[in-house]
This record gives C-alpha cells, structure tokens and sequence, in this order.
C-alpha cells in the first residue's frame, strides 16, 4: 500500500495550524509541517497535533519552505505528496481527491482547481489577480492551469524527485508548472473548494508583492 504525506508549510499560523494537521492526518499516513522561521507556537502546535516538524533558523519563503518539505517527504517514504496551506483554507477531502486521483496511475501531478465545477468561491479581486497568474504563467512556460497559484497540490514520487524548485517566495506555485512542462510530466487537474475567512483572506499576496513575484518569473524566464 502507498504511504501518504501531507507537507504543510507554515510560518506563523498557530491559530489554525492544529486543526489543518488533524484533519490532514485523517488523510494520509505522515503530516510533515515546515515551519519557516515562525515567532509564535507554529511547531510546538503542529508536534503537539501529531505531525513531524522541520524548523527553518529564518524565514526562507514559500518556495523553500515547499523543497524543504517535499524533500523530507521522500526522507520519510513517500509514494504521494500533497501540499496544502496551513491557513484553514484547504479542506482534508480534497487532499484525499488528490491523492486518490495520483493513485488512478496515469498523471505524475495533480493540481486542486477553485475554479472548476462551479467550486469558485473566490472572491472577485482575488479571482482577477488568479486570471493575471494563469495568463503570465501560460505566456512564459505555454502550460495553461485553471488555477495556477493553487497552494493544494498532488505529486508522485516520480514527479517529487525530479522536480527542482530556485524559487523562494510566492513565484514557487508558476515554478511548478514550469517544472511539470520541463520534466514532461503528465497534469491533471480536481475541483476543490476553499475556505475563505477573514484570517486566510489576510495572508493573500498584495497587490505589491503580485507585481514583485511577476518581474521575478520574467527575470527567471529571461535567464533560463
């Protein structure tokens, strides 16, 4: 039987990172939580939730956050992974979809869609500025995802150990498809649902660091 790992990455999220780490567990073999140079309780939390730790000295970004995280999940035997954000937004069922759709055996990688199926809730803004990360993600890398910035995502082991991630901040979610075209690995994508609070409202990107992770993948783009 595949062993399953959830990798969440964390940074500041004791509010919410206990109960993403026990819904996640009813999910899948191992939860491993990255925290990524948090001030508060994150790790002490997290452990106390039942997942395996990995602490970062300083705060590296989502992007280092994410490689070290898929790289301790193969350290632990991972057969799949999936990356789910630590906010409350993601729901446990639609990380079993997303394993259960790698398990079917003929995709390497899996991203979870807020926008199929009539399962976008998204709020208006935050769906204008996913259409501009679809838009700028297909003209660099010519891969079109629906959902492109999605934090919840499947991969294989296969597609875990060839996947190799420089980005590391916010640009990392585009930087997957980059990598999924690049390594011809084969996408699909699942409709999933998002929670949206107040609380995981608060930790979009801004308008500011939108336009900062845009002129980071062209630079990228640029010198590859």
């Amino acid at each position: 039987m595949e062993k399953r790992v959830i990798v969440i990455p964390a940074y500041n999220e004791e509010k919410t990172i206990g109960d993403a780490v026990r819904g996640a567990l009813h999910v899948a073999d191992r939860v491993l939580v990255v925290d990524d140079g948090s001030s508060d309780r994150t790790s002490e939390i997290a452990a106390a939730a039942g997942a395996a730790v990995v602490r970062h000295a300083v705060n590296r970004g989502l992007g280092g956050a994410l490689g070290t995280g898929i790289e301790g999940a193969l350290r632990l035997g991972a057969d799949a992974v999936v990356t789910m954000d630590a906010d409350g937004q993601h729901r446990a069922e639609d990380a079993k979809a997303a394993f259960d759709r790698l398990a079917e055996g003929d995709v390497d990688f899996v991203i979870g869609s807020r926008m199929l199926e009539g399962k976008g809730n998204m709020p208006a803004r935050r769906r204008f500025a996913q259409f501009l990360g679809n838009a700028l993600t297909f003209v660099l890398f010519r891969k079109w995802v629906s959902d492109s910035q999605s934090g919840l995502r499947g991969m294989t082991r296969h597609a875990a150990e060839r996947i190799r991630l420089r980005s590391s901040r916010m640009e990392v979610s585009s930087e997957f498809v980059k990598e999924i075209v690049d390594k011809r690995l084969r996408l699909a994508e699942i409709p999933i649902e998002a929670i949206y609070t107040d609380y995981s409202l608060s930790k979009g990107q801004s308008f500011a660091v939108g336009i900062q992770t845009a002129l980071k993948l062209i630079l990228r783009r640029l010198l590859d």
